[in-house]
């Protein structure tokens, strides 16, 4: 029986690892993929054995791990790129495993507290509980330092979004909120089913809970509209090795192979550029910026372009009299405080310039979790070289605008999969949101897939269009809707155009944000209390 429950463990594994991004044509798998899962869980508990909980707890970490390992195992190479030396990278390597492998326990531990609560309460009750634990658990891995909302239930749809139209009301986590409804019905109609019980209302509430979204979402699709507010706009990939960027002297070669990308597509009315993640590799002092060779060559290559408006990914520093930042580190030599950034840079033809620093870091490879409990490491890591832990961030989201007036989100690299950050830009005034990135790291592997195909969903949630700037690939543009109807190919030298519209409406999820997700949070708390409180009284 114990060999049965884990073949229907890894059987909910496979049919959730067929369902995620890239496999496009079977994200409706995710609709159902959990079904095998409730029916080990279900026959675990009907057992009433004193070790039930250690064995639903094994039998779904099996599925999480083994889910969560064949959808992001490419983790391993973006990890490795550190430049840290050995003893650096096996720290990296072991801090940055952590949000990774704390997903698939998160994931695990909502179950457990769903089979804690199942014993305490009705079956009705309890699948309230594990609905409200599963999304607080997401809503978790997303907000505290150690995030990495890559697994987020909701996002499986990134493929086919012609099913997720309705995410611009309620972000992932109404994604997440049906796929985990979906799988409850579905496992009541298969009870029903197998015990010749009445099938009629488990089937329709079933059947209903899938088609009625879907439903919404191809109308929504088909008849969604775009104003007319065209702005043409240029993303370059000049496709460089990211192991070899900072390995080289050759900094200069790759401003002009961006320069001559850039030209080679634009034209009078171009407005804007958009140059990858640090696409300007050389430390840029940001008091010093305006007399930098690297901005100086820059804006001389956009004074061809009497509209345009230059986006590019730079390495910038900072210097302080006193630590004025916890991640700021002290300068051996001369005795001052810095702090280096991943940022976005914005030119025009003017003495007006604009940065954004990275606010969403890798943990471990790009900061240090909890830097105010771990600050005693600080040294430690500073000793190790490279950038971990090493970069610092700011607060809140920006938004670029250019001399026309049109607002533009800055996002960076792994911020892409942050919906409600991305939303607070739009809510600031953004028009189009722009991503720079460098997918390079991961190699050829599906992870530059998900990265892009997780942006139609912020192109949903925001119905903003999205303009992708990548490295070495993926680069394009997505429409309004959510289709791509631009892309690069991977590991090519390439450089894109296209007319966009701006769009100046605020959808339901960007005016309310991750409002969805801190109400089952809330629940999550209050039925997680009910287990305790209910042993007690029955003691």
């Amino acid at each position: 029986m114990l060999k049965k429950n884990y073949l229907l463990a890894l059987l909910s594994a496979l049919l959730l690892w067929l369902a995620w991004p890239p496999h496009i044509w079977l994200a409706p798998l995710l609709l159902v993929g959990l079904v095998p899962l409730f029916i080990a869980v279900n026959d675990i508990a009907k057992q009433q054995q004193s070790k039930s909980g250690k064995r639903i707890f094994l039998t779904a970490g099996l599925t999480f791990l083994t889910w969560n390992t064949a959808s992001i195992y490419w983790v391993y190479n973006a990890i490795s790129a550190s430049n840290t030396g050995f003893i650096g990278a096996v720290i990296s390597l072991l801090v940055s495993l952590i949000p990774y492998g704390l997903g698939a326990l998160l994931m695990t531990f909502a179950f457990w507290l769903y089979y804690q609560l199942k014993t305490k309460v009705s079956a009705n009750v309890a699948y309230v509980g594990l609905v409200s634990f599963y999304i607080a658990m997401e809503f978790l891995h997303q907000s505290w330092d150690l995030a990495f909302p890559w697994m987020t239930l909701g996002n499986g749809f990134a493929g086919m979004h012609q099913l997720a139209q309705w995410y611009e009301y309620t972000g992932v986590y109404g994604g997440s909120l049906w796929i985990l409804v979906s799988n409850i019905l579905a496992f009541e109609a298969y009870k029903a089913w197998k015990n010749n019980s009445s099938k009629l209302k488990p089937t329709l509430s079933w059947a209903l809970i899938i088609a009625l979204p879907i439903a919404f979402s191809l109308y929504t699709y088909s008849t969604y509209k775009e104003k007319s507010v065209p702005v043409n706009v240029v993303v370059v990939q000049p496709n460089i090795d990211p192991y070899e960027k900072y390995e080289t002297a050759a900094a200069d070669k790759h401003l002009q192979t961006l320069i001559h990308l850039s030209d080679s597509v634009g034209q009078v009315n171009t407005e804007y550029f958009i140059w990858p993640e640090t696409a300007i590799s050389n430390y840029i002092d940001e008091d010093k910026i305006r007399s930098n060779p690297d901005f100086l060559q820059a804006q001389q290559f956009l004074s061809k372009y009497k509209n345009g408006t230059l986006i590019t990914g730079i390495e910038s520093v900072k210097w302080y009299a006193t630590k004025e930042t916890i991640s700021a580190k002290k300068h051996t030599q001369s005795g001052m405080y810095y702090d280096s950034f991943n940022s976005a840079l914005q030119i025009e033809n003017s003495a007006t310039i604009d940065v954004y620093h990275k606010s969403k870091l890798v943990p471990g490879v790009e900061k240090m979790p909890f830097p105010k409990v771990f600050s005693f490491l600080a040294p430690v890591f500073e000793n190790l070289g490279g950038s971990t832990s090493g970069y610092g961030w700011q607060a809140h989201p920006a938004v670029f605008y250019s001399q026309s007036g049109i607002g533009v989100a800055p996002v960076i690299c792994y911020e892409s999969i942050w919906g409600n950050w991305i939303g607070e830009s739009v809510k600031n005034g953004a028009q189009f949101i722009a991503i720079i990135t460098n997918d390079g790291w991961w190699g050829n592997t599906s992870g530059k897939e998900q990265h892009l195909l997780y942006a139609k969903l912020r192109a949903i949630e925001t119905r903003r269009w999205v303009v992708r700037s990548a490295n070495t690939g993926i680069s394009g543009f997505i429409n309004q809707r959510g289709d791509i109807v631009q892309q690069s190919k991977w590991w090519t030298r390439a450089a894109l155009k296209a007319d966009i519209n701006l769009n100046d409406s605020i959808t339901t999820y960007v005016s309310s944000g991750d409002i969805l997700a801190k109400l089952f949070s809330v629940l999550a708390v209050v039925l997680a209390l009910v287990i305790p409180y209910k042993k007690w009284v029955k003691k």
